[in-house]
């Protein structure tokens, strides 16, 4: 197997010529690492002696070690280095002049799992526009999509319900890099950002993270496999309810469930369906943290099978249609906040579209509700395409 060679370690085996002289910031986490796990920051002094000042971290922290949404990250400085790391997660999601003057170029090396609420996108997108306003310029340093860049899934995100999961008319699954994404956010920015993106050598639309022989650090707590990234992009969704997502669990989004759920009930269902490359498994679990702790759960867990075949979006909405209907006297939607939204209910920034929510509320199928998206998501890989790399 041809191993991926992404944009961090293209940068350090040949620097551009840009960043010659150039002082350098760099938005990354503990997963922005090289195939021999060294950080991002380690390799990039390595090739650039002295010009790395000045570290961003984004939701989770810059070493990953906060557990949940809404919980801040401080300011801080890196070890053996002295060099100042600035949150992006804490009492401001967007960088500030101070935070960013005397740079000259912004790198950003992050692992994205191909999902629209998936926050480093908009820490990126807020990084772009400040880059902008400060006429600095940004290199995006680019990886693969872990869940590939060939498959597309779900509405685009509706301007009522634009927030920290979600600024942009994407779908859920976008199929885009990390660059690829950066793209398509300055292409509808005003002022446009000066950006590059250093591309991948050997990366294929229809990989998958298992065939990049790239090596896997987890870009988030709940993120601890390439498989959880499969199916995310649906499971998700639980957040925006009372259904445990499976946090405080060692299967988060792999395992779902609720005291009020009856597993066997909820897989008979849910077999019934006959969901494209996915099987389901009754499963019970107990919480530590998070939702229900200490608490049994019923529920099930997720075994996508064929990645080419399986819709985690069409199959979390089925899943969360059927329970539902099921047990609509225990099920309710999660109330604000939300990713610092103290109005909005937190499933309809997650859906992207009320709309969604509302056709569940009434009874609609959730297969009958992906036909309503089609056209637009025909639109959306028609305006994606100038944004393509691979």
């Amino acid at each position: 197997m041809t191993r991926v060679i992404t944009g961090l370690e293209r940068l350090v085996a040949d620097p551009p010529a840009e960043l010659a002289g150039a002082r350098l910031g760099l938005l990354a986490n503990q997963a922005s690492v090289g195939p021999g796990y060294e950080h991002a920051s380690t390799l990039i002094d390595r090739a650039l002696p002295g010009r790395l000042t000045t570290l961003f971290g984004p939701q989770h922290g810059f070493v990953g070690e906060k557990q949940d949404n809404m919980v801040e990250s401080d300011h801080g400085v890196e070890a053996g280095t002295g060099r100042r790391i600035f949150s992006l997660y804490g009492r401001t999601r967007k960088p500030d002049r101070e935070m960013m003057v005397g740079l000259d170029v912004l790198l950003v090396d992050l692992v994205d799992v191909g999902t629209r609420v998936y926050t480093f996108a908009q820490t990126m997108a807020y990084c772009l526009e400040a880059a902008a306003a400060l006429g600095l310029k940004v290199l995006v340093l680019d990886r693969p999509n872990p869940i590939g860049g060939h498959e597309v899934e779900g509405n685009l995100l509706k301007p009522d319900c634009a927030s920290f999961v979600g600024m942009f008319p994407l779908p859920m699954r976008h199929g885009l890099t990390l660059g690829e994404l950066a793209r398509f956010m300055a292409g509808r920015m005003d002022p446009a950002p000066d950006l590059n993106v250093l591309r991948m050598q050997g990366w294929r639309r229809d990989m998958i993270f298992n065939e990049t022989g790239l090596p896997w650090v987890m870009p988030s707590p709940n993120m601890p496999a390439p498989e959880t990234a499969w199916l995310y992009p649906g499971q998700v969704l639980w957040e925006g309810t009372n259904v445990s997502e499976g946090r405080g669990t060692t299967r988060p989004f792999h395992l779902f469930g609720a005291p009020f759920i009856d597993s066997r009930r909820l897989k008979s269902e849910a077999d019934r369906r006959q969901l494209p490359g996915v099987v389901f498994r009754a499963a019970t679990f107990e919480p530590t943290f998070h939702k229900f702790q200490g608490l049994l759960c019923q529920g099930l867990e997720i075994h996508p099978l064929d990645p080419s075949a399986f819709k985690p979006y069409l199959t979390s909405l089925t899943l969360l249609e059927i329970i539902m209907r099921a047990w609509p006297d225990r099920f309710h939607w999660k109330p604000p906040p939300y990713e610092y939204e103290y109005e909005r209910r937190p499933i309809d920034l997650i859906l992207g579209d009320r709309s969604i929510r509302e056709g569940l509320e009434a009874g609609r199928d959730a297969a009958e509700l992906q036909n309503d998206w089609r056209p637009e998501l025909d639109r959306f890989l028609d305006e994606a395409q100038p944004c393509l790399l691979y």
